[in-house]
C-alpha cells in the first residue's frame, strides 16, 4: 500500500522535470526575458509605494487617487492589442519594442516627479501604464510561442523575475522616500531606465533575427478574428479582468490603508508591499507546473476562491505580525494567478498570434478594470478602507463563477516528456 502510494504521488524531481531539456538557446531566451521582467517590475512597483506620497503631496482625494490608477490601466489596457499586433507583424524588431517599454516608464516617472497637480500626475501615470503595455504582449507571446507544451511553466518563471522586482522595489523605494523627497526619487528613475533599455535591446536582438516570416496582414486579421469568436478565450479574458479588478483595488488602497489609515511610514509600507509579492517566488513555479500537469481549472478555481477569502480579512486583522502573515498568504496567489490565467487564455490562440492574443486579452480584461479603482475610492470615502477589500473579494468570486462551466486545458498528467 505504501509502495503504491509512493508511485502515484509525484515527487519534486517529477514536478520540475519540465524545466529540464529546454535547450540551451531557449533557456538563454527565457533568462533574458525574465531578467528584463525583473527591471520592468522595479518600475511597476514604484507606483504602489509612492502613491500615498503623491496623494498627500498633491492634495488628492481618494477618488482622484483612483483616477491615477485608472489612467495607468487605460494605457496598459488599450495599448496592449496594437502593441501585440505590432510585435507579431515586426517579429524581428521585438527586442527594440521590449527595450522601449523601459524608456516610457522612465519618462512616466519623471513626469510624475515634475507634476504640480492632478493633470501632470495623470500624464505620468498613463506613460507608466504604456510601458507595461509595451512589454507584456511581445514578452509573454514570445515565451508562449517557443514553449507551447510548457506554457504555464515558462510564464511562471517569467513571473519569478517580476516577483523579484516586486519584492526588492518596495523596500528600496520605501527607504529612499524616508530619506529623500518623493519628487527627487521619481525623477531619478529616468537615467537607469534608459541604460536598462539598451541592455535589454542588445541582449535580446539576436534571438529575434532568425524568426520565421510573420503572417500577412490578412492572415493575421483572420487569426485574430478567430480568437475573438472563441467563447473560451473571451470568457477567460473576462475572468482575468475580474481578477485584475481585485488586484488593482488592492494595489491602490492597501498602501493607503497602511500608511494613512494605520499611520505607518513609507519604509514600513514598503515591507508590507514586499511581503505581498515575495511568496510568489515559491508559488509561481509550483502552480505553473501543476497547471501544466493537472489542468488549468484544477489550479485556478480553488486559488481564486482562497484569494477572495483572504481579501475579506484585510480590514479585520491587527497591524504588525497578524497583518504581515495575512499579506504573506495573499502573496502565494497575488501574482501567480496572473500567469496561470494568461496560460489558459493563450491555450486558445494559434502560435502565430500569441502576442496579438496577449494584447487582445489585456485590452478586454484591463478595460474592464478602469472603473474599479474609482468605484473603490467612492466606497472608501463613504464606508472606509474595509469596503475596498470586500469589493476585491466579490470580484474573485465572480471570476470563479465565470470559469466553472468552461472546458479548459486538462493537463498532461505525470507522464514525463522527452527532452526537446
Amino acid at each position: 500500500m505504501r509502495e503504491g502510494l509512493r508511485l502515484r504521488i509525484p515527487g519534486v524531481r517529477t514536478i520540475f522535470a519540465p524545466v529540464r531539456g529546454l535547450g540551451r538557446r531557449r533557456l538563454a531566451f527565457l533568462a533574458y526575458v525574465t531578467g528584463g521582467h525583473t527591471i520592468i517590475h522595479w518600475y511597476q512597483q514604484i507606483f504602489a509605494v509612492v502613491l500615498p506620497s503623491i496623494s498627500q503631496g498633491l492634495g488628492l482625494s481618494e477618488v482622484q487617487v483612483g483616477y491615477l490608477q485608472s489612467a495607468r490601466q487605460l494605457t496598459a489596457g488599450t495599448m496592449n492589442l496594437p502593441v501585440g499586433i505590432l510585435a507579431d507583424s515586426f517579429a524581428t524588431r521585438q527586442a527594440a519594442i521590449l527595450g522601449s517599454a523601459l524608456v516610457f516608464m522612465g519618462v512616466g516617472y519623471y513626469a510624475l516627479g515634475a507634476a504640480s497637480g492632478l493633470a501632470g500626475a495623470l500624464l505620468g501615470s498613463a506613460l507608466v501604464g504604456l510601458g507595461t503595455a509595451i512589454w507584456h504582449p511581445p514578452a509573454m507571446g514570445g515565451l508562449s510561442a517557443r514553449f507551447p507544451e510548457r506554457r504555464a511553466t515558462v510564464l511562471a518563471i517569467h513571473g519569478i523575475g517580476a516577483t523579484l522586482g516586486d519584492t526588492l522595489t518596495p523596500v528600496a523605494i520605501g527607504a529612499l522616500l524616508v530619506a529623500f523627497a518623493w519628487q527627487d526619487v521619481l525623477r531619478a528613475q529616468m537615467l537607469p531606465a534608459v541604460v536598462a533599455a539598451l541592455l535589454v535591446w542588445r541582449g535580446l536582438a539576436g534571438h529575434f533575427r532568425a524568426m520565421e516570416a510573420p503572417p500577412s496582414g490578412r492572415a493575421l486579421a483572420r487569426d485574430v478574428r478567430a480568437i475573438v469568436l472563441d467563447p473560451v478565450f473571451m470568457a477567460m479574458s473576462f475572468a482575468q479582468g475580474l481578477m485584475t479588478m481585485a488586484r488593482q483595488v488592492i494595489l491602490t488602497f492597501l498602501p493607503l490603508y497602511i500608511q494613512i489609515g494605520l499611520g505607518r511610514d513609507a519604509f514600513e509600507l514598503g515591507i508590507y508591499v514586499a511581503l505581498l509579492h515575495g511568496m510568489g517566488t515559491v508559488s509561481q513555479p509550483v502552480l505553473g507546473v501543476l497547471s501544466d500537469r493537472l489542468g488549468r481549472k484544477a489550479v485556478l478555481v480553488p486559488a481564486y476562491l482562497a484569494l477572495g477569502g483572504l481579501y475579506l480579512l484585510l480590514g479585520e486583522v491587527a497591524p504588525g505580525w497578524p497583518l504581515a502573515a495575512l499579506v504573506l498568504a495573499i502573496g502565494l496567489f497575488f501574482y501567480t494567478l496572473t500567469n496561470v490565467t494568461s496560460a489558459a487564455v493563450l491555450d486558445a490562440a494559434g502560435t502565430r498570434v500569441q502576442a496579438s492574443a496577449m494584447g487582445l486579452t489585456s485590452v478586454l480584461s484591463q478595460v474592464i478594470v478602469l472603473p474599479a479603482p474609482v468605484l473603490a475610492g467612492w466606497l472608501v470615502e463613504r464606508r472606509g478602507y474595509g469596503s475596498a477589500f470586500v469589493l476585491s473579494a466579490a470580484f474573485m468570486v465572480l471570476g470563479t463563477l465565470v470559469m466553472l462551466p468552461l472546458r479548459l486545458y486538462r493537463g498532461t498528467g505525470w507522464t514525463p516528456r522527452p527532452p526537446d
